[in-house]
């Protein structure tokens, strides 16, 4: 039988990174001692108030359709979120949507036609690619250099334009880097898209995990409301992965798009979820500030762990929930490290190549267990770099 060519554009390179992680899973499911830092999926409970609020909600017959765009007080929620960061926004600028993933695809559905050309930094989350390429266009790459700590260049943004681009997708705080584009690129890119008529697509997700600096939400930059998306969730911030609950902030007419397209895509998202939602942000609990502090302690378990391995260089990441570690002097490629050390040394990581080739030479961990457990795994991943490092030695 014959398949759409949607099922080829979809697959690919971006699908298969996550093989090693699905490997480390089964492993595990037999009963190995196999630790998983492949995927960023928190391993904290949703604070217990949202679950509560999920229950009564439910217990109260929120079992029936919501508006297909969103509860307005949701997206009132939401907007006030951001009108407290000094985000010019109301509920005609938001869209809620089944988690950020979905309010990507949905954007580039609703933005982009066969031909056209979008603009990613790389290494960049690994969906981008199909995202963009469901819609019939094509993904450009601007490199992310490892000696630069993988801090975003305007100028190769620049370099990258042509008269097919249409949109520049970026990820601050990043995934899977960790780091922040600071004011001066911001403006930079800002003016970029202004002179040469683009759509500004920004990736959010991680914005209420940083460390070190202020997070700038792009739809703020001046002049830049009618141009720019900013797609965000409660995933991260709140440890609500499994909820599937996210937005999309935009210009209302695009929002009215959006709306469209969930309404024969979605038609709209559970009524006691946007619930749980409209609770999370309402009454942000105690414990969001705790999971924050866990993350910086284990990303500094990390980089002091690391450190004590000369074949291993640590890029301390300001933000978000992951480390990326430089493996090039053990002489393997990346992939050949993410495999070896899941066979090995019984910890899964991500070949940083699967997020593009700037991150050639490094592999991307998460900080998704515990400090104790974290430490344990970075003894054995410095364990493993040092006997590969000898062994091409002798």
């Amino acid at each position: 039988m014959r398949y759409a060519k949607l099922t080829t554009r979809i697959a690919g390179e971006g699908a298969a990174a996550w093989d090693i992680h699905n490997r480390a899973l089964a492993r595990q499911a037999q009963g190995e001692d196999i630790t998983l830092l492949s995927v960023g999926d928190p391993d904290f409970t949703t604070p217990k108030p949202i679950i509560e609020s999920a229950v009564a909600s439910l217990r109260g017959g929120a079992t029936h359709y919501a508006e297909v765009q969103g509860k307005w007080a949701l997206r009132e929620a939401i907007a006030d979120h951001y009108r407290h960061q000094g985000v010019a926004a109301d509920a005609d600028n938001l869209v809620v949507l089944a988690g950020a993933q979905c309010g990507l695809y949905a954007t580039a559905q609703c933005l982009l036609d066969p031909g056209d050309e979008v603009i990613v930094p790389e290494p960049g989350y690994v969906t981008y690619e199909a995202v963009i390429q469901a819609t019939g266009s094509r993904m450009v790459q601007a490199p992310l250099r490892g000696d630069r700590s993988f801090r975003l260049d305007a100028a190769d943004i620049a370099a990258a334009i042509t008269p097919r681009t249409r949109a520049i997708l970026l990820n601050s705080p990043h995934n899977p880097t960790g780091q922040l584009i600071d004011t001066d690129t911001w403006q930079a890119i800002a003016e970029l898209c202004q002179h040469h008529d683009l759509w500004l697509i920004s990736d959010e997700v991680y914005a209420e995990l940083i460390f070190d600096g202020e997070h700038q939400c792009a739809f703020a930059l001046p002049g830049m409301a009618e141009r720019t998306v900013v797609v965000s969730s409660l995933s991260k911030s709140h440890a609500m992965t499994g909820w599937r609950v996210g937005w999309v902030l935009g210009p209302a007419e695009l929002c009215a798009h959006l709306g469209n397209l969930a309404l024969c895509m979605l038609y709209g998202c559970p009524d006691f979820i946007q619930d749980a939602a409209i609770e999370a942000l309402a009454h942000p609990p105690a414990a969001l500030e705790e999971m924050r502090d866990t993350y910086r302690a284990r990303r500094d378990a990390v980089c002091d762990a690391l450190a004590d391995y000369a074949e291993l260089a640590v890029i301390k990441p300001p933000a978000g929930m992951f480390v990326m570690v430089d493996i090039r002097s053990t002489g393997l490629t990346s992939q050949e490290f993410a495999d070896r050390l899941l066979d090995q040394a019984g910890v899964s990581v991500l070949s940083g190549e699967a997020f593009g080739p700037s991150a050639a030479g490094f592999v991307r961990l998460s900080l998704t267990v515990d400090a104790g457990r974290l430490t344990q795994a970075c003894h054995r991943i410095g364990r493993f770099a040092t006997s590969v490092t000898r062994s091409r030695e002798v």
